[in-house]
């Protein structure tokens, strides 16, 4: 099969409006990328799986430059304050200048950890990110968010920072284990269900092509979601109203993570739970109705994704941790919930009777 065409999507800010280009073999596309690079010192942030596979194939394009790479270990628990301090001291040994370039080369951790010490030194200087996990290219990647986590609570800590580019070579795709792959469909099924419901429609039509990694599927895909994302950051950068939106299953999905001390699930395994506890939390508040709930869980499963909380994680425990979301206000819960596919919005002040009775239902035996 051949490989479908590429495609280039821009994050529309102004003067900071950036490419988003997505395509098979775009890593290569030396010449392309290193435009992007203004000075004469970068550091390729990676981890110790990645860097050993695709570090190699953007070593060319470094060519001419002072540069050097800092290793992390592979997972979440690593995107930790303690590595901020060692990038930031590899900046240091590099001699980066405020023109230097950051190079954030892996999934979500490296590149949220890359954006954060990019924001940090000298006050902000470059990045450009290189995502190879799929929930990277739908999500993590596009929108300038960067941060760590917290042992109370997942990225409590961090910057708005927008890269200079964002390249997603698909190729990159093919070494991701099958569990991360499904993760990151998550991201993907998210988009939709916020606001497009003819993609929806779409993905129920190709999951099966997407199960399977068909290229063209997957393209499309990834695509479609970044579009729709690009959108939402251009009309509302920092947050301040519609990007919220973007976190739908989120509060709940933060909370299934840091209970499970980020080893238990995934990024997008969590969002994936949390989605349907935000469409279930969203049918008992009388905003929507049961085949939408149904409509969704369907399309989680054929994909292979979490629906339950994990056991061993208690209704309290996670409303607790839900109470120090970035989104509340004033001590109120604020979530993202729906009235149907493609129809989400912010809701304040959620009776938190609501929201343990939705957790409690959930976390019951069958």
């Amino acid at each position: 099969m051949n490989n479908p065409a590429p495609q280039t999507i821009t994050v529309a800010l102004g003067q900071r409006s950036y490419p988003v280009w997505i395509g098979s073999g775009v890593l290569t596309e030396h010449a392309r990328w290193r435009a992007m690079l203004r000075g004469r010192h970068a550091l390729v942030i990676s981890n110790t799986t990645v860097a050993p596979l695709y570090l190699p194939r953007i070593e060319q394009g470094l060519h001419g430059l002072k540069w050097s790479s800092f290793l992390l270990d592979d997972g979440e628990a690593h995107k930790s304050f303690a590595n901020v301090g060692r990038a930031l001291e590899a900046l240091g040994q590099l001699g980066a200048t405020r023109d230097a370039c950051v190079i954030a080369l892996g999934g979500g951790v490296v590149g949220d950890l890359a954006g954060f010490s990019a924001a940090c030194w000298m006050r902000g200087i470059d990045f450009i990110q290189m995502p190879t996990t799929l929930l990277a290219m739908v999500d993590s990647s596009v929108g300038g968010k960067t941060g760590v986590n917290l042992p109370v609570g997942k990225n409590l800590a961090g910057a708005f920072h927008q890269p200079r580019a964002v390249i997603a070579d698909i190729d990159t795709l093919a070494t991701l284990p099958e569990r991360e792959y499904r993760a990151g469909l998550a991201e993907v099924i998210k988009g939709a269900a916020i606001g497009d419901e003819p993609f929806f429609a779409w993905l129920e039509q190709h999951a099966d092509a997407l199960a399977a990694r068909d290229s063209a599927a997957v393209l499309e895909a990834i695509a479609r979601k970044v579009r729709y994302k690009a959108g939402v950051v251009a009309r509302d950068e920092t947050e301040q109203g519609e990007r919220a939106l973007l976190n739908l299953g989120h509060t709940f999905g933060h909370a299934l993570e840091t209970a499970g001390h980020y080893t238990t699930l995934l990024h997008g395994e969590g969002v994936a739970i949390g989605m349907l506890l935000a469409a279930q939390l969203s049918e008992r508040l009388g905003m929507s109705g049961s085949a939408d709930t149904a409509r969704l869980r369907k399309l989680l499963e054929k994909l292979d994704l979490p629906t339950t909380i994990p056991p061993g994680m208690e209704a309290q425990q996670l409303l607790a941790l839900m109470r120090l979301d970035k989104k509340n206000t004033a001590g109120v819960l604020r979530l993202i919930l729906w009235r149907g596919i493609g129809r989400a919005e912010i809701v304040g002040g959620v009776a938190e009777a609501d929201v343990l009775a939705t957790l409690q239902a959930a976390t019951s035996p069958p």
